[in-house]
């Protein structure tokens, strides 16, 4: 069944694609939840003008990408931790809290999904970080985590 993507499906396509998908799969995801209308003849300046819209919207948000990027590129991040006399944290860092340090000590809104990291820091010590904030923007952070008293 051919359908236009009202918004972004990972696996899928982007918004204002027309793609193939299992009828069940439109049926009973898509359309219910407003992702997706089915297509037809007269779609096709409908998705033409979704596909401007993101294509300008996704410039946008590339440009603000960058410039963030020179922001947190080389950046390093303090974050406290409780830890034993070994260096060994109590608990983890994750992005939750890596997050929230670039938030509070940059001013950057960063969502945490965006976070590339394979593990959690269960160390004091410095680490890099991977931060994805576009695709194809990809900055290196450094965390450094420090033992609280």
């Amino acid at each position: 069944m051919k359908v236009l993507l009202r918004e972004d499906i990972r696996g899928v396509g982007r918004r204002g694609d027309v793609v193939e998908v299992a009828g069940g799969y439109a049926r009973n995801f898509l359309f219910p939840g407003g992702k997706a209308l089915e297509a037809n003849g007269k779609m096709e300046e409908q998705a033409e003008s979704m596909r401007k819209s993101r294509d300008m919207r996704d410039a946008k948000d590339r440009a603000a990408a960058q410039a963030q990027a020179g922001v947190l590129g080389g950046a390093v991040i303090g974050i406290q931790a409780r830890a034993a006399a070994g260096g060994r944290l109590f608990g983890s860092v994750g992005p939750v809290e890596i997050v929230a340090a670039i938030a509070s000590q940059k001013g950057i809104e960063i969502d945490q999904h965006k976070v590339i990291l394979p593990e959690h820091l269960k160390e004091v010590g410095s680490s890099q970080v991977a931060i994805e904030l576009f695709d194809g923007v990809v900055v290196e952070v450094s965390i450094e985590v420090i033992a609280q008293g």
